[in-house]
């Protein structure tokens, strides 16, 4: 998740519900608030801007 952070804003923010469940000697109980958290990564993380190289054969 490291890697994808820098692409959504407020991402730790979104991501907290589900970062303190996975804390040792955190007992894994799924409830609303984790699936909004987990449902609004996945949205922003397929709706946001796509990066690539440039090809060459365009202008910059």
């Amino acid at each position: 998740a490291g890697y994808y952070r820098r692409f959504v804003e407020g991402f730790s923010h979104l991501a907290l519900p589900l970062t303190k469940l996975m804390r040792k000697g955190e007992t894994f109980v799924w409830n609303e608030e984790r699936e909004k958290s987990f449902e609004e990564l996945k949205q922003r993380l397929v709706s946001a801007p796509v990066l690539t190289l440039p090809s060459g054969s365009g202008g910059f």
